[in-house]
């Protein structure tokens, strides 16, 4: 699919003051969020989201900074600003239950949100909680250099100098089997990136690597305390939310249920689409 047909299934919501893209597909009365992986958007979820709808109502949007959504560069991107954002748009999308799936940097903003439910802050009733390869534990990441780089001090003049080849080449070594992404898929992930503007933002977003060493007890303390059933959904060989890192997660939620899709690196919803959504519609 390309990405002007992805933007034709979607809608610009305002939310403070902001455009988010929004799909907004199916018809059932189960509610399914998802809250999108870095750097990519919504877009990942294009193979999926016709088996997902057969079983929910399936709401993913772009985060703010990314995809089809706006990006201001005079905004403070930080994770607990995204999750307010996707707590305003569920509220006006008139969900009051969902299943919450939470991806890569998603989980983060996922672990925010639970904080906040966990001191009944939120108005949305968590049914289920899935997380899936996010480096929730920074502190096992194997983050790629480009990543170090953008959330440095320089990351400003690194993002300037941010370009096709250097994204498809960090990406396609996420993957276990490298030949699950292809270039045309690559292409239309970086018109996205560049849609707005984006490059500007890039530096900006990718501070979210250091936020999670700064609310680390706070976003994992999130996970000790929640009595919600959590799924952990871990591609086994990604490179970079290691498999040590689901193995931990297993230890500190009290309700949880570990699943392995074998084979598989950091998008498996790309990698392996058919069995990713076996395991979420199971």
């Amino acid at each position: 699919m390309t990405a002007e047909s992805w933007k034709s299934k979607g809608q610009l919501i305002n939310i403070k003051k902001h455009s988010l893209f929004v799909i907004d597909e199916g018809n059932s009365e189960e509610t399914l969020v998802i809250l999108h992986g870095y750097p990519t958007s919504s877009y990942d979820y294009y193979k999926v989201l016709p088996e997902l709808c057969k079983q929910y109502r399936v709401v993913i949007h772009d985060h703010l900074g990314f995809g089809f959504s706006d990006k201001p560069t005079e905004y403070l991107y930080s994770l607990k600003n995204q999750a307010t954002v996707a707590l305003d748009l569920w509220k006006k999308l008139g969900i009051k239950k969902a299943t919450l799936f939470a991806h890569d940097y998603g989980t983060s903003v996922a672990t925010e949100i639970l904080a906040r439910d966990n001191v009944g802050e939120i108005d949305l009733k968590i049914e289920k909680l899935i997380l899936c390869n996010g480096s929730m534990h920074i502190e096992l990441s194997q983050l790629r250099t480009i990543q170090k780089l953008l959330k440095g001090r320089f990351g400003k003049y690194v993002a300037k100098l941010t370009n096709y080849t250097i994204f498809s080449k960090n990406l396609k070594n996420v993957f276990y089997d490298k030949t699950k992404i292809s270039n045309n898929e690559l292409h239309e992930m970086w018109q996205q990136i560049e849609y707005n503007d984006g490059k500007k933002v890039i530096h900006l977003i990718s501070d979210y690597i250091n936020q999670r060493y700064t609310f680390w007890d706070r976003w994992i303390g999130a996970l000790k305390e929640t009595n919600i059933y959590t799924e952990i959904i871990w591609a086994k060989e990604d490179p970079v939310a290691i498999k040590s890192i689901a193995e931990l997660l297993t230890t500190e939620i009290k309700n949880n249920k570990l699943l392995w899709i074998e084979n598989c690196g950091h998008f498996p919803m790309l990698e392996k689409p058919k069995e990713w959504t076996n395991l979420i519609l199971k």
